[in-house]
């Protein structure tokens, strides 16, 4: 017999990474309940949960789990579409996935899982946990470290979370490439083993943000201008776009190298986008010193003084940084070089392979 190891929750999403997740605990011993969580979903678009949920079935009924579903479309249409619509209105470039971990999987799901009875729950996310002696307090803590597989790290998204949740939560395929997940999904002999990966936004997938968007705001035409502010095309209104994108609008005004065009500024005020090419982004839109605002630390604070690398998006390049504490909640990032950093995007603070934690860009 193996020995009990505590009952954890295991998030089911019908993919192959939760579903192994689950299969790793088992076999370790652990008392295993699969859980689907079921979020808010818009009719305009296609209809995938009931496939996902089915797929999860057919996983714990493989491993022999009890599955549960634990419904909270209420929490995720406040808590992510709504932050969402609200975010890209006021002209920022919100992150969905970032607030989908916080207020979602280790937020609403976390709560409910421990009020039934959890130990512990336990994601499909290629992140690591340690636990440390911290000299500063005096007790053990726990540090979020990237996943093993670069390419698939998660830990950016997870800088928000603190003790409570890092400390009652598992992640048992971040020490693993994607590849040897595959492998061990086929070995459990998983129904899933050879799904393909979701894509997109958490929880719904793949789609056009501006589709999307629009059945939230009115279509406004604006201009597109320039770096000398010359109106060289036009745009569908200035809140479906980001920093950085270069698809979705018109440029009219063509240059004879006809170079690509990315846009490196917006205002939503005067509804108009500044866009600039490749090699003069960074000049135009980027900048050395971005300030954060809702800063998390999982563990201390970063110390002033001492180099940092930071991602100011997700798979974004490790960008050598210093930081410099505000305050409790805001602090300063300084680079090497300009940055192009959307107000509204996450910049998550690495020291080596731990993730520190991060903030929102003002």
């Amino acid at each position: 017999m193996i020995k009990k190891m505590g009952k954890v929750f295991v998030g089911l999403s019908g993919g192959v990474d939760s579903s192994t997740s689950a299969a790793l605990l088992k076999q370790q011993g652990y008392d295993v309940v699969g859980v689907f969580i079921k979020v808010w979903q818009p009719d305009f678009l296609p209809c995938t949960w009931k496939e996902d949920r089915q797929d999860a079935m057919r996983v714990a009924a493989h491993l022999d789990i009890p599955f549960i579903t634990i419904d909270l479309e209420k929490e995720y249409k406040e808590g992510i579409v709504d932050y969402m619509v609200r975010e890209y209105k006021e002209g920022r470039t919100p992150n969905p996935d970032v607030m989908c971990n916080k207020e979602i999987k280790f937020g609403a799901f976390f709560k409910r899982a421990m009020d039934m009875g959890a130990d512990y729950i336990a994601m499909g996310h290629y992140s690591r946990l340690r636990q440390r002696q911290n000299q500063e307090v005096g007790s053990e803590d726990y540090e979020l470290l990237k996943g093993v597989d670069d390419n698939k790290d998660q830990s950016y998204f997870l800088w928000t979370l603190g003790q409570e949740e890092l400390s009652k939560t598992l992640f048992p395929i971040g020490k693993y490439q994607k590849s040897e997940v595959r492998k061990l999904a086929e070995k459990f002999g998983l129904p899933t083993a050879q799904k393909k990966d979701s894509q997109g936004l958490c929880f719904m997938g793949m789609l056009d943000m501006k589709e999307f968007l629009k059945e939230f705001i009115p279509e406004k035409k604006g201009q597109v201008l320039n770096e000398s502010g010359k109106v060289v095309g036009e745009h569908d209104g200035a809140s479906f776009y980001t920093i950085g994108q270069r698809h979705g609008f018109v440029i009219t005004q063509k240059s004879t190298e006809e170079e690509p065009y990315y846009i490196v500024d917006k205002d939503v005020e005067k509804n108009t986008l500044t866009v600039s090419s490749k090699e003069n982004m960074e000049h135009v839109g980027g900048r050395k010193t971005v300030t954060l605002h809702d800063t998390n630390w999982i563990g201390e604070e970063p110390k002033e003084g001492k180099s940092y690398r930071a991602r100011v998006r997700y798979r974004g390049e490790l960008l050598e940084c210093s930081v410099k504490m505000l305050n409790e909640s805001r602090a300063e990032v300084t680079f090497e070089e300009n940055q192009i950093a959307p107000a509204g995007q996450s910049l998550v603070i690495y020291d080596g392979e731990r993730c520190l934690g991060g903030g929102v860009i003002d």
